[in-house]
């Protein structure tokens, strides 16, 4: 066995603390066959975009940031709750749906502050 056998498959969901009130009402859903309004996410729908299929797709990328442009990413990413890696795809296509004088107008900006 190598210590790629003992690495983590799927992320350690967190414990929540439930009422017995709500413990009682979960179950009668569960029984009625209505939806769990206490359970977390199933695994699919919590690492949504990141199976094997869609990986191929992604592709490693190093970039250099300033600090500041880091810790602006990380308040971001902790505010959104969107992963960094995703916000920066979203901002990649937001600033390449601008037209060139728009694009101009930010890259500009973005210089003159730096």
């Amino acid at each position: 066995m190598s210590l790629t056998d003992l690495k983590r498959k799927q992320p350690k969901r967190p414990i929540k603390s439930v009422s017995v009130e709500d413990f009682i009402e979960d179950a009668n859903n569960y029984a009625l066959g209505k939806t769990s309004l206490l359970t977390a996410p199933t695994t699919s729908a919590f690492i949504k975009g990141l199976d094997k299929k869609s990986t191929k797709i992604y592709r490693h990328a190093t970039f250099t940031l300033t600090e500041n442009s880091i810790a602006q990413l990380n308040t971001l990413s902790k505010s959104t709750g969107i992963a960094k890696s995703r916000l920066l795809r979203i901002l990649i296509h937001e600033f390449s749906q601008l037209t060139p004088i728009q694009q101009d107008v930010i890259a500009n900006k973005r210089h003159s502050e730096t």
